[in-house]
């Protein structure tokens, strides 16, 4: 199987690195200098369930050179999609599949368009991991990994993609219900993300603080109600289910979204807090806590300006 690791950052070089290591033909699409550190000196990935390098990867910034594959992991950042799905074309057969692993529960929506419905999937992933320096990989916490085709159907397509990520020793799910999956993932990460960013704290110092964890909590249940109005489906023990993730972190894990802003980076925060602030109002539900995230955050949205 040969696989296309569209936005090879702390997510797509985490599963790319774990799939190349079990054999499958993974191709590395990156630029600057990570790119460069990965032609010169491979990937790297610093994780607690084992440290790997790659002393070789297959990494590029034209996809012409990769040729058609059978699946493309698309995980750049939100704010990139619009730049990065012109890139996807090159990489298409009859039978590929895009499978967007980004933040947010509307990526899907911003590929149909590119390369028609039937050859998009959906994804999400728990996975805490940054690039540390280029071509080095900080995993923190969590493997698992969760795609689906948009009508529930079970696929051929997606079963070779399970068995690859199997095979890699990741934790992958071949999911019938994954907008479900995709809004539970949204409720947790955009509460995670916005806590850990505007607080500028790691969580656990937010779980041990009363006060904050009150907030943390709120905001859950503020996503949840979004969710409830937007008549997603989600399970009635999801509340429960995302503080026993927290609690399952470790104590120094960030979001991405706070490693983003103490990089001076830009944030996708339009997609997370600001989305359940944009969302609860269409459907009547109050989201103080996400409004004070976005309110608090939106001065550094694009990032530091020189």
């Amino acid at each position: 199987m040969k696989i296309a690791i569209l936005g090879s950052g702390g997510l797509g070089g985490y599963f790319g690195g774990r799939l190349a290591a079990a054999g499958v033909d993974v191709a590395f699409i990156a630029r600057g200098a990570h790119l460069a550190a990965l032609r010169t000196h491979g990937l790297r990935i610093d994780s607690p369930k084992g440290h790997l390098h790659l002393s070789r990867v297959n990494a590029t910034d034209d996809v012409t050179t990769v040729g058609p594959v059978d699946a493309v992991f698309f995980a750049v950042k939100r704010y990139d999609t619009e730049s990065a799905t012109p890139l996807l074309p090159p990489l298409f057969g009859p039978e590929t599949v895009v499978i967007p692993f980004q933040n947010g529960v509307d990526s899907a929506d911003a590929l149909i368009p590119v390369v028609g419905r039937s050859h998009v999937a959906r994804g999400v992933a728990y996975v805490t991991a940054v690039v540390a320096e280029p071509g080095v990989i900080r995993h923190t916490a969590f493997d698992r990994i969760i795609f689906g085709e948009i009508d529930g159907a079970r696929s051929t397509r997606l079963e070779r993609v399970l068995d690859a990520c199997t095979s890699a020793g990741v934790s992958p799910v071949l999911s019938e219900h994954i907008e479900v999956d995709v809004w539970s993932k949204f409720v947790h990460l955009s509460v995670f993300s916005g806590m850990t960013a505007v607080t500028r704290m790691p969580v656990g110092a937010l779980r041990d603080d009363p006060d904050l964890f009150a907030m943390w909590q709120a905001g859950l249940r503020e996503s949840i109600g979004v969710a409830v109005g937007r008549h997603v489906p989600i399970p009635p023990t999801l509340f429960d289910d995302a503080l026993a993730t927290v609690g399952r972190l470790p104590a120094h894990a960030k979001a991405s979204m706070l490693e983003d802003l103490e990089r001076g980076r830009r944030l996708e925060l339009p997609w997370l807090s600001a989305a359940v602030v944009r969302m609860g109002g269409e459907v009547g539900v109050d989201t103080p806590v996400h409004r004070f995230i976005a309110a608090v955050l939106r001065p550094h949205v694009n990032g530091r300006r020189s």
